[in-house]
């Protein structure tokens, strides 16, 4: 629906990674991140969704079959970030590792 309902240019390259619901289904907070990732192009993307909201909205209300059409609230997903530079961190220790014993 993203990808062929919205419109705007700012959220081309988003990717939702996941959403979180409360119990009573009133409210959605969707984790995005980007498939070209560029810190600056965040900040904007996140505006696009918002402002293509209630469009998704009453999308998601209908494709779900829901009686409410759930406050979404959107989010960057910092946590793949996490774990890349977790990841380069470790790579960096097996590296000077291996420099030592050889």
């Amino acid at each position: 629906m993203l990808s062929r309902e919205v419109k705007d240019p700012r959220t081309r390259n988003v990717v939702i990674s996941r959403v979180s619901m409360t119990d009573d289904l009133r409210h959605a907070k969707v984790y995005v991140r980007l498939l070209v990732d560029d810190e600056s192009m965040r900040a904007e993307a996140l505006k696009g969704l918002a402002k293509a909201s209630s469009m998704l909205r009453s999308g998601i209300t209908k494709a779900a079959g829901l009686r409410y059409a759930p406050a979404l609230h959107f989010f960057y997903d910092a946590g793949q970030d996490d774990v890349l530079r977790i990841e380069r961190l470790l790579h960096e220790v097996k590296t000077e590792r291996e420099k030592k014993t050889s």
